[in-house]
C-alpha cells in the first residue's frame, strides 16, 4: 500500500490479536494487488458490548486507481468472524477490479513483421510472416509504389486480413534498417 493501513475502533478497544489479524489480512490484499493506494478498516461494536457481545460491524474501504472499493460485514457471533467475512468480500471485489484492469491494459505490438518471400511479375507476391505463415499481397497494397523495387529478403510490416484464399496483406510498408519508413 502506498499509505499505511488506517485502523480504528471508535469507542471500542481493539485487542492486539484482532489488530494483528486485520494487518495480516490487509497484507494479503496488498500482495494480491500491488497498486492499492490506501486502506481503512473500521470496527464498531454496540455501546454495551461488554455485557452482550456482538453484533460487530467491520467496514473496509480500499482506494485503488480510479475507484474506491468498500465492504461491510456485521456478525452477532464474534468479531473474528466479522473481520474474516468483511475481508473475504473485499478480496472478491479486488480480484474483480484486477481482472477488469488487466483487460483494459492494451498492448501495442505493432503490425506484423515479415520478409518478402517472392515477388511475381503478375503484380503480387508473398511475405514470410514472423510466425512462419505465408501471406499474399498485391501490388496495390504496397505503400509508396515500392512494388517494383521489392526483392526477396526485404523486411516489411503489414496489416493482415482474411481474403478469399487465406491471409492477405491489405497494407505493406517496406522497412529500412529495421525501422518503419515514414511516408
Amino acid at each position: 500500500m502506498q499509505t499505511p493501513l488506517q485502523l480504528s475502533g471508535p469507542g471500542f478497544h481493539l485487542t492486539q490479536a484482532i489488530k494483528s489479524a486485520i494487518r495480516h489480512r490487509a497484507a494479503k490484499l496488498d500482495h494480491l494487488c500491488d497498486n492499492i493506494i490506501g486502506a481503512r478498516v473500521s470496527v464498531e461494536a454496540p455501546v454495551h458490548h461488554h455485557r452482550k457481545g456482538g453484533p460487530f460491524n467491520v467496514r473496509i474501504d480500499l482506494v485503488v486507481p480510479g475507484r474506491e472499493l468498500a465492504s461491510s460485514h456485521r456478525s452477532g457471533e464474534s468479531l473474528a468472524i466479522a473481520v474474516r467475512e468483511a475481508f473475504e468480500a473485499i478480496h472478491r471485489q479486488l480480484v474483480e477490479y484486477s481482472r477488469l484492469q488487466a483487460r483494459e491494459i492494451k498492448t501495442h505490438d505493432g503490425p506484423p513483421r515479415g520478409v518478402v518471400a517472392r515477388v511475381l511479375p503478375q503484380g503480387y507476391g508473398f511475405i514470410s510472416a514472423a510466425d512462419g505463415r505465408e501471406v499474399y499481397f498485391h501490388r496495390n497494397s504496397v505503400m509508396d509504389g515500392d512494388f517494383d523495387s521489392l526483392r526477396p529478403g526485404a523486411r516489411v510490416w503489414f496489416s493482415e486480413e482474411t481474403g478469399d484464399n487465406g491471409p492477405q496483406a491489405s497494407t505493406v510498408y517496406v522497412s529500412e534498417s529495421g525501422a518503419l519508413r515514414t511516408v
